[in-house]
Parts: C-alpha cells; sequence; structure tokens
C-alpha cells in the first residue's frame, strides 16, 4: 500500500498548483500553500481498523500525511496526546462534557512538536540542510530540536522576553541562536532578510506548507478518541493559528474519506488575549483578513502575534463552523490557569488557560450551552512558563510548627 497519497500544492487564494517534489513556500499571489490527497483513491483502500495495530504517535496517518519516504521519518514519539475528561470542571462550568486535550506531555513540552516533525521530515525528503525561523518560543525549541534529530542546522530569532527554558532548549540543540529586542513580527523581518540573502529554507509559520500537516493531526486524534465523532465545540488558542486551520482541515478530509458524518462540524473558536487580538476584531467586523495589531502584549507569550500570515484561513474556518473568536484578558487566563490547578490537577500553560476561560465566559453567554461536548486544547507544559506563577509560600524556621501557619485537619 502507498505510504502517503500526497497529490499536490495549491493555493486557497488563486488556486494556482505546486509540485510536492520540490520546496515550496508562498504562492506567487502571496498566500500560504496547503496539501491535497488523493482522497478518492485512499477512501477505497483505508479504513479505521487499520489503525488499531499502529504505534500510538501522529505518524500512524501516514497515509494523510506529506512524506512519501518513510526512511526519511524524523521522530521522537510525538502525538496521540490524551483526551482528558475534567469532570470537576464540566460541573463548576455546567457543561455536559469537558475534555482537554494535553499538548504538554509530547516531545518539547509542546503541541509545535507536531508540525516540526512533519515539517522537518519532509524537508529532509526534500534534501534542506539548513532551515530559519521566528519565534515566540515553543515553535523555536521544537524545530531546532528536531533539526538536530534530522541532522540539519537550525537559525532560530526569538524576542528577547520569550519563555527562557524555550531560549535553552533552542540553545542546547545547537541551533544558531539571536535574541531581538522587539516582537515576533520583528524576528520574522530578520529572518526574511537572511533567507532572501543566504538561501535558508523558511519554516516561517504557514511560509512552508507541511507544518500544518502536523498540526492537523490533533483533529485527527480527536475524531478517533471520540470513536469517530466530533464534539460540538472545539476550543484553540490563537496565534499564527496554524492549528486551528490544521483541525479544521482534518475534519473536512475525514468527512470526505466517510470516516464521520458530512453533516455535522464542531464548531471551532480561536482564542486571543485582549491585548493582542487581530483575529477577534477582524470576526466581530465580519472582515476576511485581519489589521495588524499594535503595541501587542500578554502573558500568554505564544498567542502574542499581531498579524498571522494565515489570518484569512483560519477565519474562513470559523465562518465555515459557525465558530467564534474571543478576547480573554490576562488577568481571567492566570485565574483559570489556578482555578484548573486546583480542580482537576493540571498546570495548563497561560495559552491553554486563555482557551479554558473562554469556554466559561462562552458558556455564561449560553453560546455554550449545557448540553454540549468541549474540547479545549491545552498547548503546553505549564512548568515551561514559570514566571507566570505569582505566589506567596510561607517560609518555616528549623523546627518551627505547621500549627502556625495553617488549621490542621
Amino acid at each position: 500500500m502507498t505510504y502517503s497519497y500526497l497529490s499536490h500544492l495549491y493555493c486557497p487564494k488563486c488556486e494556482e498548483t505546486y509540485k510536492t517534489s520540490e520546496p515550496q513556500h508562498l504562492c506567487t499571489c502571496g498566500s500560504p500553500l496547503l496539501v491535497s490527497y488523493d482522497l478518492d483513491s485512499l477512501k477505497k483502500v483505508w479504513s479505521p481498523e487499520q489503525l488499531k495495530e499502529r504505534t500510538p504517535d501522529l505518524w500512524r496517518y501516514h497515509e494523510l500525511l506529506p512524506l512519501q519516504d518513510p526512511t526519511y521519518k524524523t521522530s521522537l514519539g510525538e502525538g496521540m496526546s490524551p483526551l482528558i475528561p475534567l469532570p470537576t470542571l464540566q460541573t463548576d462550568m455546567n457543561i455536559r462534557k469537558l475534555h482537554m486535550k494535553d499538548e504538554g506531555i509530547i516531545p518539547t513540552g509542546s503541541f509545535k512538536a507536531r508540525g516540526a516533525a512533519v515539517g522537518v521530515s519532509k524537508a529532509k525528503e526534500l534534501g534542506v540542510k539548513e532551515l530559519a525561523m521566528p519565534t515566540n518560543g515553543n515553535a523555536g525549541a521544537a524545530w531546532s530540536l528536531y533539526a538536530s534529530r534530522a541532522s540539519m542546522e537550525s537559525t532560530i530569532v526569538m524576542p528577547v522576553d520569550a519563555p527562557k527554558i524555550t531560549r535553552n532548549e533552542c540553545a542546547l540543540s545547537g541551533a544558531n541562536l539571536f535574541l531581538v529586542d522587539g516582537l515576533i513580527s520583528d524576528a520574522g523581518k530578520i529572518v526574511a532578510e537572511a533567507v532572501e540573502k543566504s538561501g535558508l529554507y523558511d519554516v516561517s509559520t504557514l511560509k512552508e506548507p507541511y507544518r500544518i500537516e502536523g498540526k492537523k493531526t490533533m483533529g485527527l486524534e480527536i475524531a478517533e478518541q471520540l470513536g469517530w465523532n466530533v464534539p460540538d465545540v472545539i476550543l484553540y488558542p490563537t496565534g499564527g493559528g496554524v492549528g486551528l486551520i490544521g483541525i479544521h482541515k482534518a475534519l473536512r478530509e475525514l468527512q470526505e474519506l466517510g470516516w464521520i458524518t458530512k453533516d455535522r462540524m464542531p464548531r471551532l473558536v480561536a482564542v486571543q488575549s485582549e491585548g493582542c487580538a487581530p483575529i477577534v476584531e477582524a470576526w466581530q467586523e465580519g472582515k476576511r483578513e485581519s489589521t495588524f495589531w499594535k503595541d501587542s502584549e500578554t502573558v500568554a507569550f505564544g498567542i502574542n502575534v499581531p498579524k498571522a500570515i494565515g489570518d484569512f484561513l483560519v477565519l474562513d474556518a470559523l465562518y465555515d463552523t459557525s465558530g467564534c473568536a474571543v478576547a480573554i484578558s490576562d488577568h481571567e487566563l492566570l485565574e483559570e490557569q489556578k482555578r484548573v490547578a486546583q480542580k482537576e490537577g493540571a498546570f495548563v500553560c497561560p495559552e491553554g488557560a486563555a482557551a479554558f476561560a473562554a469556554a466559561r465566559k462562552l458558556r455564561s453567554e449560553n453560546w455554550i450551552t449545557a448540553e454540549d461536548e468541549v474540547v479545549v486544547l491545552n498547548t503546553g507544559a505549564g512548568i515551561k512558563y514559570p514566571d507566570t506563577v505569582q505566589v506567596d509560600i510561607p517560609v518555616l524556621q528549623p523546627g518551627e510548627s505547621l500549627g502556625n501557619h495553617k488549621t490542621l485537619g
């Protein structure tokens, strides 16, 4: 059986098509390119039953991934993160079923490992020797580490106030790491200039077409974990929005294969910070593209993206699924981060906390109903953001009794 049913690349704006046998970046019209598969042929030979004996990682869906020669597969065991029921929190929010798709436990501590695994594997198959990217932290950590595993060089540029742990991951990987005193948009300009001058392989968000294919496996897994059904709502913390675009793409492909019903799609929710909410603003105004968000700032660093190159694809996914976009304050997300830990024992990242806070807000507005089944994406491990937690802890002297500080039961 064919390993991948990869067909071609296409532009979602002008419909121009491109070959997959050589490196490709943006369309000549400036749009990101998307991957197309021969789904008509695939559905004749592939069924959910065939997945039962496969390894529990994202490569179990290799027919729907772009790598054609498995000898180039670069993997650290990524994928098949748990879909965790949250009974205490769902009662607290008055939601029938609430699940967390926990991406904090996969390699590199965030969902970025998915895009890196598939993107690096395909780049290696295409003969790429060195990649370059701007990052808010987690993506750079993932791509630099996977590049090392693939014996490739990497050049990473990130803002100086990106999480130090992600900086360390890049440095330890042997990446050519640079910090910029600015935002990811400033890092992006520096990388773009370097790519133009030196011919580095640009893996900036959606500037190569294969990262999204790794991210879409979150959608494939959610459907499989729910018995080839879909929830009513999926909430996703949205910066560049690749994961949300990917989940939408995955579910549409499953519909074409006949693995999930065609008449039901989850309502997709793009969650942003009030300090950086270009997608929310565009959605509220009914626009198809966003406007650059000036002076953006939020503790949820991963979603501090003032202007996403794939913003139109995010908005298309929201409109297509009757979804919405929600902005959450830093105070709300930090309170929700604490609440999730205290009620469910899960230390979620700030971006994941924003998604939980959005679920709470949408439930209070009855956009999410008491009868809905809801999936919240926690996109990374909370321990990667130690500085977001501010607590006062009593310091005991040797021999001092706990009774002076705590009522013992």
